[in-house]
């Protein structure tokens, strides 16, 4: 008699779900931490109290959004790690689909917390 993890069939193409998400989330993530970056020469003409407004809200902003990169890394990371067993097919998507997603949060987050001169 088989166990049930004997029974369980090993998934084939599960390596496709990561592997397109891959391609979207990594350079998708590098331009928004490229954008998050240079954002503080936004502030380069601002007058000193314009420039102290925008400073104190840019620190914690990108701390949230650095935080949030390693939230869609991880997401990436776990997505590739999982078993390849069927039962896993859909915890790999949806990992895989959340990462991309979790990177545009994750900016869209930066842009509102930002005061903006």
């Amino acid at each position: 008699m088989l166990t049930d993890d004997a029974r369980e069939i090993h998934a084939t193409r599960t390596w496709v779900p990561p592997f397109l998400s891959t391609l979207v989330t990594l350079p998708v993530g590098f331009l928004a931490l490229v954008y998050a970056m240079l954002s503080p020469m936004a502030c380069d003409s601002c007058g000193r109290e314009e420039s102290r407004r925008f400073a104190d809200s840019f620190m914690p902003a990108f701390a949230v959004f650095a935080v949030g990169l390693l939230v869609s890394l991880v997401l990436l990371v776990v997505a590739w790690a999982l078993p390849r067993r069927v039962r896993h097919t859909p915890r790999r998507l949806v990992l895989a689909v959340c990462a991309p997603f979790s990177v545009v949060a994750v900016w869209l987050v930066f842009l509102v917390l930002v005061d903006w001169p």
